[in-house]
């Protein structure tokens, strides 16, 4: 693995990475395993830090009694709050950080997305929270966070992104933007200060739990080591 390594180091020009994250956990590779061959890179400078990908509490602390983790990247919004329960605690307890993705739900909470049966080539109508009645139930949530983005003087998805990094200073979102236009619309969000009735009233409008649907089809979350 490490002479895989430097070899790709080498066609990219660079001589060390900041972070190492697996993408995803192998099943059928032990964590320990996996950390191990990650730690001989650090110790030999190709590495600088060494991060994990949508893995579960349990997964975080065999990793880190290993090396130290840096950071979990993993699905967090205000409708996909399954870490919430052990995920950000096991965090917090060992330091780890948190890269927040999937911010605005694949879109379904950025309040632009409209439910148009006839989308072809559109993925998301695999998932389950785009699909069925399902979505129907969702897009009466964004609805009911327009009405505090508005009273906010912000956007739905503004309002979104500022949430997930109002949890907590060691949580980064990680948003995307396929046009110039959402990218300009997102920035603001870097600097909008919720207050605690701001909270309040998110969460009156959006309760943890109330979105319908999982986030993958049920062949994908089988494979993750987190919840919805």
């Amino acid at each position: 693995m490490l002479l895989v390594f430097v070899n790709a180091m080498t066609r990219l020009g660079v001589d060390y990475v900041n972070i190492y994250r697996p993408a995803r956990l192998d099943p059928e590779v032990p964590i320990e395993d996996t950390m191990g061959a990650i730690k001989d890179m650090i110790e030999a400078g190709y590495v600088r830090h060494v991060g994990l990908s949508e893995v579960g509490a349990e997964t975080i602390r065999r990793a880190h009694a290993v090396h130290p983790v840096a950071d979990l990247q993993i699905e967090y919004s205000l409708i996909s709050r399954g870490v919430e329960a052990d995920v950000l605690p096991t965090l917090r307890e060992l330091g780890v950080g948190m890269t927040a993705y999937g911010v605005l739900s694949r879109g379904l909470i950025s309040g632009h997305w409209q439910n148009v049966e006839a989308r072809p080539g559109d993925h998301r109508r695999r998932m389950p929270r785009f699909s069925g009645d399902n979505v129907e139930h969702n897009l009466a949530l964004v609805e009911a966070l327009r009405r505090v983005a508005e009273a906010k003087g912000c956007t739905v998805a503004q309002l979104a992104i500022a949430w997930v990094a109002a949890q907590g200073g060691d949580i980064v979102p990680l948003v995307g933007a396929r046009t110039r236009n959402r990218l300009t619309e997102a920035l603001p969000a870097a600097h909008l200060v919720l207050s605690a009735d701001d909270l309040a009233e998110i969460e009156k409008a959006v309760p943890a739990g109330s979105a319908r649907g999982d986030r993958y089809p049920a062949a994908m979350m089988a494979n993750l080591g987190t919840g919805n």
